[in-house]
């Protein structure tokens, strides 16, 4: 397989010493034999040493580190000792990037730096564009578990150190994850991901009471189902003393929940956080719960205030090990939605912001799509639920009860596909999540110029050619995907290609009522009321067409098409203008990559050729799709006169 960003080695280090034994510096020895050059373990006498060392240092938090040069000394401090081995990894980043040698202090911005796979013990992944599994094939376990600890190397090298590995959709194989009859398997991974400082989750069925416990309820208020799993957790940690915890998603798109019993969220998580408490563990409990079977007609139900409506009123009532999981927008990943409201009114329940790296509505991979602009919108947004300040970012933390319960999660993007990703460019998003994750100030600039460094043998002029594609990436995709904001406008299911209106006489509650007088959906004040969820200051800015920013237009308002934007079109012109702008981008990207032919490995230059072709092809129906059905809804030409088909 494909080692990314670790492909490269560090020379002109002569050896390391460490003192302190567990799994982790054990690893370390073996991280430094294939990362450096003749790098001698327990020597001391050459010119260049590597010493780690394990110290109470104040400046220094759970994982943090410190890196200082003492006339070609390298001392690597940690707290613990993975403090060592993200230690290791960034002296290794540093080394390969030669950056100046300067005293570093790195402490984790966010505690909790998790990915959750979505795949299926049949091999399959939900929304996977890589390959099959990594861990599961033909109903049970893969067993090739040096694929899975290469991955593991790839996320502890950028500071992951949590990990579920089932699809939060549970079926009915994956549903007896937690008996007996798959722990031992469970028990391997564990000790694998152990050696990574990675802790590991299962993602759980809420009604497996009834499915694998032969119960006639899962009435989570229900004495024999609190025994069953009772019994279940207690038989898990015997097994995995350091398991992690449940992923619950409940009540969520035809998924068991505890409204099946008149129960509320706060039942069903902590009936959970309580059996899990005594082991220390986790209950990861998804905010996605939204009414799946709405009717296209009710103007009044708007899915986008769900999450905000069902679990706000709960603020508080959750025990301390447990954690909301809410999507950084409250839809569904899409290209552009503002952030959820959730974020910085929430104020006494822990939680975490889910991001998602595989790119479901963003061109599965068959498209260049780097994600950093979108994670920084999020986590730069500044909620004013504190005054000027009160940055998503920081919110995540301070308004956690407990901060170490608190942090990022992102659905995976790997499978088994030589370069992980589908893509060898979306490696980079990987890298990038990690990266960011764990240092919330670094820029979008900054991660690629790592990665593109770390990945390839470029000159600074090709360098700066493909950091550029990457950097414009997400803005090129915006322009020529559903616009100004208002969402979806892809084919239904597997959500790949354009159907403007695909999901619009749904049930899933994902309209854009475009008609021949305008489009958007109205959640200021006098529509659904959306907008107030926010705090008062947000709030006014979205609700007002003055200050609501353009590419955000259609999501809060309905406007005609005549209706002019800040930069000074009309409506339908800049839907025109993006969609065209949009393409060229596309086309251009393929113009400069066929440059870099004689200067990367031939099948890395041949597998981002063949998806930017793929790229520009389906540029071209979003273009054609969108421009040709809004100028048969309005009837307004485009002004430059390009071609629009009738």
């Amino acid at each position: 397989m494909d080692k990314c960003w670790l492909e490269k080695k560090v020379k002109g280090f002569d050896g390391f010493v460490i003192d302190q034994v567990d799994d982790i510096t054990k690893q370390i020895s073996r991280e430094i034999k294939l990362l450096f050059d003749n790098c001698k373990e327990n020597y001391s006498n050459g010119k260049r040493i590597i010493k780690f060392k394990i110290q109470n240092d104040t400046d220094l938090i759970k994982d943090g580190f410190k890196i200082i040069n003492k006339n070609e000394i390298i001392e690597i401090i940690g707290k613990n000792t993975m403090g060592l081995l993200y230690g290791l990894y960034t002296l290794y980043r540093r080394e390969i990037l030669k950056n100046k040698y300067e005293e570093i202090i790195s402490n984790p911005d966010q505690s909790i730096r998790m990915i959750n796979h979505w795949d299926n013990m049949d091999g399959t992944i939900e929304r996977g564009y890589a390959g099959e599994s990594i861990f599961f094939k033909d109903n049970s376990f893969r067993r090739d578990f040096t694929l899975v600890e290469e991955y593991a190397r790839l996320l502890a090298s950028v500071g992951i150190n949590a990990l579920s590995i089932n699809n939060v959709n549970v079926h009915k194989i994956e549903t007896e994850l937690i008996t007996e009859k798959f722990l031992p398997e469970l028990v391997i991974l564990n000790q694998i991901f152990n050696r990574f400082g990675i802790k590991m989750f299962l993602s759980i069925n809420f009604a497996s009471p009834k499915r694998v416990g032969n119960l006639d309820t899962s009435d989570p208020l229900d004495e024999n189902v609190i025994h069953f799993w009772k019994e279940t957790i207690d038989r898990l940690y015997r097994y995995i003393p350091n398991f992690g915890g449940f992923v619950v998603k409940a009540d969520s798109e035809g998924e068991p929940g505890p409204f099946t019993y008149n129960r509320s969220h706060v039942d069903g998580a902590n009936m959970f956080g309580r059996l899990l408490e005594e082991h220390g563990g986790l209950c990861i409990w998804r905010c996605f719960v939204y009414n799946s079977t709405q009717d296209w007609r009710d103007r009044s139900t708007d899915r986008a205030r769900a999450a905000y409506d069902h679990f706000m009123p709960y603020d508080g009532k959750f025990n301390n090990n447990v954690i909301l999981q809410i999507k950084l927008g409250p839809l569904d990943f899409q290209v552009k939605e503002p952030v959820s409201p959730l974020f910085g009114a929430l104020k006494k329940t822990n939680h975490i912001i889910e991001f998602q790296l595989t790119q479901e509505y963003t061109g599965q991979q068959k498209a260049i799509y780097y994600q950093v602009p979108v994670w920084k919108e999020a986590l730069d947004f500044d909620t004013q639920h504190n005054g000027v300040g009160s940055f998503v970012k920081d919110m995540i933390k301070e308004n956690s009860p407990v901060s170490e319960h608190s942090g990022i999660c992102a659905v995976g993007v790997v499978g088994t596909d030589n370069n992980w990703t589908g893509h060898k460019l979306m490696q980079i998003n990987l890298y990038a999540y990690g990266r960011l994750a764990w240092n919330n100030c670094l820029t979008t600039e900054e991660i690629s110029k790592e990665w593109v460094k770390l990945t390839f043998n470029l000159t600074d002029d090709y360098s700066e050619i493909l950091e550029e594609i990457l950097n414009t990436s997400r803005e090129t995709y915006q322009l020529y995907n559903a616009p100004n904001g208002v969402g979806f406008m892809c084919r239904p299911n597997h959500h790949y290609g354009p159907d403007i209106d695909g999901y619009e006489y749904d049930r899933w509650g994902t309209y854009h009522f475009a008609d021949r007088d305008g489009v958007g959906v109205d959640r200021s004040k006098t529509g659904t009321g959306y907008v107030e969820q926010y705090s008062d200051e947000i709030c006014d800015y979205y609700n007002s067409l003055e200050t609501c920013p353009d590419d955000l237009l259609l999501w809060f308002h309905h406007v005609p098409y005549t209706h002019v934007l800040q930069n000074g079109k009309t409506l339908i012109q800049d839907i025109y203008d993006n969609h065209f702008e949009g393409v060229e981008r596309v086309k251009k990207y393929i113009e400069q990559w066929k440059n870099f032919k004689e200067v990367v490995d031939h099948v890395d230059f041949e597998n981002i050729l063949d998806r930017l072709n793929e790229q520009y092809r389906l540029s071209i129906e979003w273009r054609d799709q969108i421009n040709t059905y809004f100028y048969r809804k309005s009837g307004i030409k485009d002004e430059n006169g390009r071609k629009i088909y009738l």
